[in-house]
């Protein structure tokens, strides 16, 4: 079960609002401290319900190649040299979940495997710092990665969330992505995963 959260706006490396946007390899030193939190906030969220040893699996599971061009990209915010946000992009080659009816496009063409034939862009490891909160570094990250994978060559985004991730819900939904299911109907930990996608170009 993904449990990728929400998170953060422009292209090209340099400064952004004041803070630098800058490209990363995963295994760079500044990026640990996003991957620390982000194991530290799934297992106060989910180890209740998963277990440790699956959310310690899911935040090992891909590898950094998938993270780097032209596939892919791995995006910090830096304050002051800190990284304050983050977040990454990877070509989404695996089943993805969430009902095709709920979206904009519910006929677009898809491959027998029931996925989208459009170049999709899928968004990972999301993340803001818990002392950078309501400073707008959520919409940065999120408009830097769309940016980011226009450029590459992806129409579309997807990504999962948690069930017990409202605030990511809410991030979404307010910055122009679909819920792949009901948005009427409380969603509850059954439910599993909560899917979205955003098309930058409609299908041809």
């Amino acid at each position: 079960m993904s449990t990728d959260s929400v998170i953060a706006g422009g292209r090209l490396d340099g400064p952004h609002h004041g803070f630098e946007v800058r490209s990363v390899h995963m295994s760079d030193a500044l990026v640990q401290p996003l991957l620390d939190d982000l194991e530290r906030t799934y297992l106060r969220l989910y180890a209740s319900l998963l277990g440790e040893e699956v959310l310690r699996e899911e935040m090992a599971h891909y590898s950094p190649e998938e993270f780097v061009a032209p596939d892919g990209d791995f995006v910090l915010v830096l304050d002051d040299g800190a990284p304050v946000a983050g977040g990454a992009f990877r070509l989404s080659v695996e089943p993805e979940l969430g009902d095709p009816r709920f979206s904009l496009y519910p006929e677009a063409e898809r491959g027998t495997d029931g996925r989208t034939v459009a170049p999709t862009a899928e968004l990972k490891r999301i993340w803001t710092h818990d002392q950078h909160r309501r400073r707008g570094l959520a919409r940065i990250v999120l408009t830097e990665l769309e940016d980011r994978a226009a450029a590459a060559g992806y129409s579309r985004i997807y990504l999962t969330t948690g069930s017990r991730q409202p605030e990511a819900v809410g991030l979404y939904l307010r910055t122009g992505y679909t819920a792949l299911f009901d948005t009427h109907v409380v969603r509850t930990d059954a439910d599993g995963p909560l899917a979205f996608e955003k098309w930058m170009l409609p299908p041809v």
